[in-house]
């Protein structure tokens, strides 16, 4: 997809020289950083949602409850 995006002059000249010392057309350099931009942000995202998700399903945990633990026939018959 073709799109125009205005720079400034610096930062411009800077990606170009770096292209040309990675032999990689400026183009190539300006996908490969939108891909690093856009994949940490898509990680940053998850780990948020692992995080609320961790978060939730503490807080519906019963505070008041005990794990289960299998009754002996006598326990069972004493009750």
């Amino acid at each position: 997809m073709k799109t125009t995006i205005d720079l400034p002059d610096d930062v411009f000249l800077k990606a170009k020289i770096l292209a040309a010392e990675r032999s990689m057309t400026f183009k190539d350099l300006v996908v490969q950083g939108l891909k690093l931009v856009t994949e940490a942000s898509a990680e940053a995202d998850e780990k948020k949602r692992k995080t609320e998700l961790k978060r939730l399903l503490k807080a519906m945990r019963a505070s008041n409850t005990e794990p289960m633990v299998p009754l002996s026939r006598k326990e069972i018959h004493d009750r």
